[in-house]
């Protein structure tokens, strides 16, 4: 207790010394209102002011700062900003008085040391500007342009029957969170008018795709191939459009591949033509008949490949380029055909047409035995034959029939894996079930006549739905349609001749666009 009672007399002796040499305790005491000379808030010259002087010199600094313009700088290029983009505000306002307070608090020795420090350089103190950082963020997302460059990724293509990989090269994006600190850093002691630029942290960003992952893809997969040469010039443009257009594709591991989102829209600028399409059992024009055979095709190419189907759906009527259950429909995003690469190296899409067949190609790795196939067989379950509707015609003459409308036979139908190994089959798997819907083929029976019994009589035959029945009733009725009785029987009834009954679907060379009416009375489009 002596001993540092004794040490701690000894230590203020020498402060009092210290402070009668220096005269510290008198030199700055009707100074206390003031701040010392050489005291800087930030970039601002402080010294000599008020508490009240100080804080206005710090406001007015802040709004000559707002008023002027900073230039980001990054590594491709830069950007003039104005400085109230980047909502900027003082929120240090304690530090007018911290100035005011510097070498007037604290203990004699506090005091001198902080004295001597502003006698011999400038002091700083932290003025405090921040900024907005979700403003700031804004600013880089809304000029990527000129501060950002995208890596170009490396590409897979196929030419003369091999594959050339192209490198891709790296990019250029913004760290945000390091460059929005450097600019705060800057304008809270750097900014001048003279000084305005600001060098943004960027990051390196390397392509996704590598060439080492494409240069695995050397195998083919799976493939299939399908007719369309008795199709219509128009049908055909669509389907070689569509082929091309899923041409080329790369899908990476684990990515999911959209047909209709690679074909659409179904438009003249997306280069589709006007072909045969079913629309509610109806054959009409629309852009892009024939799609559903380019999805159709790749899907029988991607079963082979042993990919994951993830979305499949069957046409509302059965389709002639394959058999039942091996089909998929396009219906906007309602119906999609869809799959997912689940392999280790990228899938490549070949498609391309020609003379009259729609080829597809699947590569990649191989991931299979050499000892393993697949086939897939396709199984009709039932089946439901057309039936005939006719209709009246009154201008057509009297007994003239004529088919309208060519009708599709119903079936169910499943498809069945068939895995072999070693060419012995080792199992058997159902992967889909379909059903398409029975339509009918409709005539027009001529009605056209000035006998009212001949009208009456084969508008009768007509309404029973019977073709024999319709026959012998023009056999019968003939002659006296054509005038060659001698009278008639009174009329009776009026000449309404519109009877008939109803069908919604359409021949249609199955390779139309169909168009459903669901119970809910939605329509949906489906190209065939």
């Amino acid at each position: 207790m002596k001993y540092g009672f004794l040490k701690g007399m000894t230590m203020a002796a020498a402060a009092l010394s210290l402070a009668a040499v220096f005269g510290v305790t008198n030199t700055y005491a009707a100074d206390e209102d003031v701040i010392l000379n050489n005291v800087h808030i930030g970039n601002v010259d402080v010294s000599g002011m008020t508490l009240d002087e100080a804080g206005q010199a710090v406001e007015d600094y802040i709004d000559e700062l707002s008023e002027g313009t900073t230039v980001l700088v990054g590594d491709i290029g830069e950007l003039e900003v104005n400085n109230t983009d980047f909502g900027l505000s003082w929120n240090n306002r304690d530090i007018a008085q911290e100035a005011l307070d510097y070498g007037k608090s604290g203990n004699l020795l506090t005091r001198y040391k902080q004295i001597k420090d502003a006698e011999n350089e400038s002091v700083q103190l932290h003025l405090g500007v921040s900024i907005d950082e979700d403003i700031t963020a804004t600013i880089f997302s809304e000029n990527e342009a000129s501060l950002e460059q995208l890596p170009v990724e490396s590409t897979l293509t196929r030419q003369n029957g091999e594959f050339v990989v192209i490198e891709g090269t790296d990019g250029v994006e913004i760290n945000v969170d390091e460059s929005i600190a450097a600019i705060e850093d800057f304008f809270d002691a750097g900014w001048t008018q003279d000084n305005n630029e600001i060098t943004l942290v960027c990051d390196t960003v390397s392509p996704e795709v590598t060439t080492e992952e494409l240069e695995k893809v050397q195998d083919l997969l799976g493939s299939y191939s399908t007719s369309f040469a008795s199709s219509s010039s128009s049908r055909a443009t669509n389907v070689s459009n569509g082929a091309s257009k899923i041409n080329g594709s790369v899908i990476m591991p684990g990515e999911q591949f959209s047909v209709y989102d690679t074909v659409s829209p179904f438009t003249e600028e997306n280069g589709y033509e006007l072909a045969g399409t079913y629309v509610n059992g109806q054959v009409e024009e629309s852009f892009g008949g024939g799609i559903c055979q380019v999805s159709s095709t790749l899907y029988n190419a991607v079963l082979y490949a042993e990919l994951q189907v993830d979305q499949r759906y069957n046409h509302s009527m059965i389709v002639s380029y394959v058999s039942p259950s091996r089909d998929a429909a396009i219906a906007g995003t309602y119906k999609d055909f869809k799959f997912t690469n689940d392999t280790d190296a990228p899938i490549y899409i070949e498609g391309y047409t020609s003379g009259g067949i729609i080829y597809f190609n699947v590569y990649g790795q191989e991931y299979r035995d050499s000892s393993h196939s697949v086939e897939y067989e396709s199984e009709t379950l039932s089946t439901t034959e057309c039936t005939d509707i006719y209709t009246a015609d009154r201008s057509l003459a009297f007994g003239t029939i004529t088919r309208t409308e060519s009708g599709h036979t119903g079936y169910t139908a499943c498809l069945w894996k068939v895995t072999y190994e070693n060419g012995v089959e080792v199992s058997r798997e159902k992967i889909n079930s379909s059903t398409y819907k029975m339509t009918s083929n409709q005539y027009s029976v001529g009605t056209k006549t000035d006998s009212k019994k001949a009208k009456k009589a084969l508008q009768s035959a007509i309404s029973s739905g019977d073709r024999d029945t319709i026959n012998a009733a023009i056999s019968e009725y003939s002659a006296e349609a054509n005038g060659e009785d001698e009278e008639e029987e009174e009329e009776e009834e009026d000449d309404d001749d519109d009877s008939s009954s109803k069908s919604d679907s359409s021949d249609g060379d199955s390779t139309e666009t169909t168009t459903e009416t669901t119970t809910e009375t939605t329509t949906e489009t489906v190209t065939e």
